[in-house]
């Protein structure tokens, strides 16, 4: 529901690789929004919320890229945002947000991409929990809003990338080792989940799927009421501002 002028997509991909299930990669980010679409219930968003479960991610965006190819024109320019959850619970995590102002990396994603990443650092910064930006690399099914123009951005616990001392020292877990020893491979499964980082197999990082989706459904439930904080996007009404920034819409009171 709400007004259809102003679209808010919320994203994750379906599909693994063939050798592996895929808990991770992308489990987390499906099971995340897929929570947060039950708890759309409890509110009355002003914009509307469309939550898509993209096919095909692994083998080349595919499923996302079809979707938007088919997209009249008309409909694409009422997206105001897309919000990307893939890998979301590594078990040797950081919390890492896309670049979406280009400060670190250089990529500079489309106008309105540094306000979601803005969102994304003062979130966990309100919870005096580190974060920091990660590059941009077109591997995921935000490649296809940032080629059509559209504002994205996300969270992200990593993938085959290996932790340094310094991130080890803010974040915990193993310098030297990959965010997530089982990516793309047979043992990204729940074995080991909860046994803490070195399990054999590690499994699931309970803690920053925990974290990253109070981010994920934080910012769904924000930019579901107004996404006048993001430059080139309609304004919801004054009021569905006022709430969206006195209020935490992912907590106790929203799950009731």
């Amino acid at each position: 529901t709400g007004r259809d002028d102003n679209v808010v997509i919320v994203g994750a991909h379906l599909d693994s690789v063939p050798v592996g299930p895929g808990i991770n990669d992308d489990g987390s980010g499906v099971g995340t929004i897929l929570e947060v679409a039950e708890d759309m219930k409890n509110v009355r968003p002003e914009n509307t919320v469309r939550f898509a479960f993209w096919g095909a991610e692994e083998i080349g965006t595919i499923g996302s890229a079809y979707y938007l190819s088919r997209l009249p024109q008309e409909e694409r320019d009422k997206i105001a945002l897309y919000l990307n959850f893939d890998m979301i619970g590594s078990p040797n995590p950081v919390r890492f947000v896309y670049d979406g102002d280009g400060s670190e990396f250089g990529t500079i994603a489309p106008e309105g991409s540094a306000a979601i990443e803005a969102f994304f650092t003062d979130f966990y910064a309100d919870r005096h929990l580190a974060s920091e930006p990660t590059r941009i690399e077109f591997s995921s099914d935000y490649a296809i809003f940032f080629g059509l123009g559209i504002p994205f951005g996300g969270v992200f616990t990593g993938s085959s990338g290996i932790k340094t001392p310094e991130e080890a020292a803010v974040y915990g877990g193993q310098a030297g080792q990959p965010y997530d020893p089982c990516y793309h491979a047979a043992c990204d499964t729940f074995a080991g989940t909860g046994d803490g980082v070195g399990a054999t197999p590690p499994g699931l990082g309970l803690i920053s799927l925990d974290q990253l989706s109070d981010g994920a459904a934080h910012s769904v439930f924000s930019f579901a009421m107004t996404t006048s904080a993001v430059p080139g996007t309609d304004k919801s009404s004054a009021k569905a501002a006022n709430n969206a920034t006195s209020l935490d819409y992912w907590g106790p009171k929203a799950r009731k």
